[in-house]
């Protein structure tokens, strides 16, 4: 569909997004209209040219490793000529002397924190509001609505409140009071009554014994009075918990101590992902995206949300006030500090056609529009503020290396001088999830040393790309277990310890991994603790629920703490992180395990697409093969389509099976989503439906994709499906 457009010097810019950002963000930035186009234009023209030629060199990179690997053809590759070639073509660039990252004016939450975050698709903005009102979340309702808590007969959860379930929910919530915050003697399940007694917290048990904690700064404040506190206020490893007492309540009414809940500082941080995680094709799709982010970024952004026959009016949560323990008023947020992902350097948007009669960078385009729309926050044209210490947080992903990382510092740079922002107002996360960027960390984070606040690691675009780079040296071992294999290994470990040795620690954060399983909460709470283990001080979770229940972790694991010993432990060698992923016996799989692995990894595929494609959901929770829910959004789709296309590359398995395959898992999916009344059926119609063929594409063409991405061919398919 042609759009309207307004010409705005050499831009031609669509008449919707022109009004929208003249008439609902410029105003009270105090940035003058024609100015901003002005700017943008100059921002454009000249890093339009770098972005092309920076999207080229990974072309010309990846040419020259296929053709090394064509010529090399042995059944055990040498690691030591392998790791010379890279060095000689660019791909490997010379090591930095030791260095300190320097950004200033960090918030706390992202200098000094450590606790859960969530990433979040900003075009859902009830979604968006639900995730950043996650910065407290209700211990008790986690508990009681997942699997936590186990679920029989006796504990079911039932339509109406289970007094027995409740019973086990307060057992298991004081147990970790106790573990927590340990008293002097007694239990928190013996405690009959709190008060607050010159400046400490003095706690009465049931046998008329009065108590205190163990550590007595753990107490920081309280609501109410001080004989009959409404609430009491503590702390530990940073984070915040509150004893709510309600006689009132019917939990509070059965507790000997009133106690009706407890309430836990959950996601510290929330990612505002204008990428992976959302379908965002068209004008009208990217107007929705900086629509939300300036409702969140002026602190307006409502959405009114049907539950039955009820209408409930969601918002931003307003911050939370106590008295602290000296008599002074203590104010916490209630709102997690939002970052906003901007899209890589790859895809281009409708949005704005440039001077040369070409849309412009879409990586580009978010960086100037997020950043003015966040201008607000910094001028608190709202009644609320993000961040207090002043700064706007982006992160960048699928960034190739240090020069792509150094194009993403220009760009800010030009940005804030555009908009009269202080150098490094805008703070930069670097996700660390290609291989060119993992293999050169040092260097990356060198090249934003001013403004890096945070890296991370994520499993699946990572190894999306290992396999992509490694396409023509074999074939790939299973796609499980590439979990074990030495190169992710290496992967996890340099992350944090080349961050750490960076100066992270005090300054920014270090991030591990999504759970992506988001009804087992129970196998959540035994294995996620390994990320703050591992010395991350940030970790991703799929829901507030979960960020309330991966908040446990933290207080057990004192991240802060333990990073000091994973420096000691030392860094895992640059050898193992280049140490391909080949299968090494193609005798060990047999023609089940081959077909297995084709069902998983196509059934994935399928129940992905479907829903991206012909429905503009880009992250959700969709069954696996076994019917278990989990979150997925692009990521996991690059690594299931590059891994069948790499078997189908090397004859591991054929086309014909892939094709047999693909018309098979197209019913299994279909049937999956049968109760959804605004599913589209791919199975009865496979040669016009749009997102077959999308999937069909990702993996019959996926060893020809750039670096592996699903975006070419998912925003072709969805404009397409847009358009009828």
């Amino acid at each position: 569909m042609t759009k309207r457009r307004i010409t705005v010097g050499g831009f031609q810019v669509a008449e919707a997004f022109f009004n929208f950002i003249n008439q609902d963000v410029i105003p009270g930035t105090g940035i003058e209209q024609d100015k901003f186009w002005q700017s943008f234009e100059a921002i454009v023209n000249e890093l339009s040219p770098i972005n092309k030629q920076l999207l080229d060199t990974r072309v010309k990179l990846q040419s020259q490793i296929d053709e090394w690997h064509k010529q090399h053809q042995t059944s055990q590759y040498d690691e030591v000529a392998y790791k010379a070639f890279l060095q000689e073509i660019g791909y490997l660039v010379p090591d930095v002397a030791d260095f300190k990252i320097s950004p200033k004016n960090v918030d706390p939450e992202v200098a000094n924190l450590a606790g859960p975050q969530l990433v979040v698709p900003v075009m859902n903005a009830r979604y968006a509001l639900n995730a950043t009102n996650a910065r407290w979340g209700s211990l008790y309702d986690a508990l009681y609505s997942t699997d936590v808590i186990a679920i029989n007969d006796e504990t079911a959860i039932t339509k109406g409140y289970n007094p027995k379930r409740g019973e086990a929910v307060v057992a298991y919530a004081k147990q970790y009071l106790d573990e927590t915050f340990a008293l002097n003697q007694g239990a928190f399940s013996a405690v009959s009554s709190y008060q607050v007694v010159d400046q400490q917290l003095q706690i009465t048990l049931k046998n008329g014994e009065t108590t205190q904690l163990s550590n007595a700064s753990n107490f920081v404040g309280f609501k109410g009075s001080k004989d009959s506190p409404s609430a009491i206020l503590l702390v530990n490893n940073g984070l915040h918990v509150e004893l709510v007492f309600n006689e009132n309540h019917p939990v509070g009414e059965a507790d000997i101590a009133n106690m009706s809940d407890v309430i836990i500082e959950s996601a510290l941080t929330v990612i505002h992902d204008c990428e992976d995680s959302i379908a965002a094709v068209d004008v009208e799709d990217k107007i929705q995206v900086y629509k939300n982010w300036l409702g969140l970024m002026k602190g307006d952004l409502s959405e009114k949300v049907s539950k039955g026959d009820k209408v409930i009016h969601r918002s931003l949560n307003t911050d939370r006030y106590y008295t602290a323990k000296n008599g002074d008023e203590l104010s916490l947020s209630a709102r997690s500090l939002m970052f906003v992902r901007n899209v890589g350097h790859l895809m281009t948007n409708e949005t704005i056609i440039g001077k040369d009669g070409g849309e412009i960078p879409e990586g580009i385009l978010d960086g100037v529009v997020t950043s003015l729309i966040a201008i607000h926050d910094l001028k608190h044209t709202g009644a609320l503020v993000n961040s207090a210490a002043g700064s706007i947080y982006i992160v960048k992903p699928k960034m190739h290396g240090p020069e792509e990382v150094a194009f993403a510092v220009k760009l800010f740079t030009l940005i804030e001088q555009a908009f009269g922002l202080e150098a490094n107002t805008i703070k930069m996360g670097l996700m660390d999830e290609e291989r060119r960027t993992s293999v050169n960390l040092k260097q990356c984070i060198y090249a934003a040393k001013e403004r890096v606040v945070f890296i991370n690691t994520g499993f699946m675009d990572r190894t999306g790309d290992e396999i992509h780079t490694c396409m023509e040296a074999g074939p790939v071992v299973p796609k499980e277990a590439m979990k074990s294999q030495d190169w992710i290994q290496a992967y996890e470990n340099r992350n944090v310890v080349i961050g750490l040795d960076c100066g992270f620690k005090g300054k920014g954060q270090i991030g591990k991994g999504m759970w992506p399983i988001p009804d087992n909460m129970a196998q959540m709470l035994v294995e996620k603790d390994v990320h703050p283990k591992a010395g991350a001080n940030c970790a991703w979770v799929p829901s507030p629920t979960a960020a309330t229940l991966h908040a446990l972790h933290y207080h057990k694991v004192n991240v802060e703490a333990l990073q000091d010993e994973i420096v000691d432990k030392g860094l895992k060698s640059l050898d193992m992180l280049l140490r391909l992923p080949l299968l090494k016996d193609q005798s060990q799989l047999t023609a089940k395990s081959i077909q297995l692995e084709l069902d998983n990894n196509i059934q994935g595929i399928l129940g992905y697409v479907v829903r991206w494609v012909n429905m503009g959901i880009g992250c959700s929770k969709v069954p696996n093969i076994e019917d278990v829910g989990l979150m997925e959004d692009r990521a996991t789709l690059r690594i299931s389509s590059q891994h069948v296309a790499n078997w189908l590359h090397h004859g591991i398995c054929t086309n014909d099976q892939v094709e047999n395959t693909l018309v098979r898992m197209a019913k299994v999916v279909d049937q999956q989503n049968s109760q959804d009344k605004n599913y589209i059926a791919m199975s009865d119609n496979l040669n016009t439906s749009d997102a077959f063929a999308a999937a069909y594409e990702l993996v019959f063409k996926g060893s020809v994709q750039p670096s592996g991405y699903t975006e070419p061919v998912l925003h072709r398919q969805r404009l397409i499906v847009k358009a009828i």
